[in-house]
């Protein structure tokens, strides 16, 4: 996890600074994000990961890179649009199915009101969630009522200033203003700062660097990796409705997907420290070797269309760490 260091012309993000943190502090803080990604995952919605569509997500990163949003943000903004999307697609259905007491055809017709309402104010409520994803950013560029406007306008959409507000309202409070999730980069960033406080002594830039790119390219990929995974862990490629279902807590944790996307990029960069590092994070977050492998096979047979993949690592720190928390720092 990097300190903070100040940003650059125009919120230009110069990158995080590691060692920068006390081993307490590290550690307090890994415990939380330990506790949140578990808590998260006993709370799963049914239908998680439903709004992480490829051209949604695409749209957002682009939308990011033009409004030059540091790199924390755009996933910030992914999330959040998941979150309340769930939440109001539930929302909207529970008042509507309500109010119908007509038989399936009376809910067909509910439903495909419903799903209009949805569609027509989708990109704003996206709009929305990058707006308050770049405000919780201290350092960096906030989008403005005026930058988002502009950019509606140029998608001939005419939303007004107070529509907008009324918009970003309309998040904050179908979540509750509980907004400020933690994302997988603040998980990559906390776990290099910890194997650099345990000794893996890595370069820490180059590789942060190759592990946001990696997170980049899992979040645009995210249905053909994790279908892979899921082909490996139950080693069948026609996996039935009920493993699908019960894979979902995979698919959103993310922890594992932090561990996996580190594993991957120190494969790539220094392939040397490979097993160093893989024993390192199964120490430090009890997920196993194996499954770190499979994530890094996953992500590489992805990326480079083949089977290469890391040597699988043998023997490591033994004993999985209990549910719910981490081991300590050396």
């Amino acid at each position: 996890m990097g300190s903070p260091v100040p940003a650059g012309p125009y919120g230009r993000d110069p990158g995080p600074v590691f060692s920068g943190v006390t081993p307490e502090i590290i550690e307090d803080a890994l415990i939380h994000l330990a506790t949140e990604n578990e808590q998260y995952l006993s709370e799963l919605p049914e239908h998680a990961g439903s709004f992480k569509d490829t051209r949604i997500v695409e749209f957002i990163f682009l939308l990011s890179e033009k409004w030059h949003l540091d790199q924390s943000t755009r996933y910030q903004a992914v999330e959040l649009l998941e979150r309340f999307m769930i939440k109001q697609v539930e929302q909207m259905w529970e008042s509507s199915s309500g109010s119908v007491k007509g038989g399936a055809q009376g809910q067909g017709s509910t439903w495909s009101s419903v799903r209009d309402e949805i569609v027509n104010t989708f990109v704003l409520r996206l709009v929305s969630c990058v707006q308050l994803a770049s405000k919780l950013s201290l350092h960096y560029s906030r989008v403005t009522s005026d930058t988002a406007l502009k950019f509606l306008q140029s998608l001939k959409y005419s939303y007004t200033k107070q529509e907008l507000l009324e918009s970003e309202l309309a998040v904050l409070n179908t979540l509750h203003f509980h907004i400020n999730v933690s994302n997988p980069l603040a998980y990559v960033e906390l776990l290099l700062e910890v194997l650099g406080h345990n000794g893996c002594l890595l370069p820490a830039k180059p590789l942060h660097q190759m592990c946001v790119q990696l997170l980049d390219f899992c979040y645009l990929t995210r249905e053909t990796i994790y279908d892979t995974l899921l082909k490996i862990a139950i080693e069948n490629s026609t996996p039935n409705k009920l493993q699908v279902a019960k894979f979902l807590t995979v698919k959103e944790d993310f922890m594992l997907l932090a561990v996996g996307i580190i594993s991957t990029g120190v494969f790539i960069l220094s392939p040397g420290h490979w097993d160093q590092v893989v024993e390192h994070l199964n120490c430090i977050t009890g997920i196993t070797p194996q499954s770190i492998l499979e994530f890094s096979y996953a992500v590489l047979r992805r990326i480079l269309g083949s089977s290469t993949v890391p040597r699988q690592h043998q023997g490591g720190c033994g004993a999985k760490a209990p549910k719910g928390r981490v081991l300590p720092l050396k």
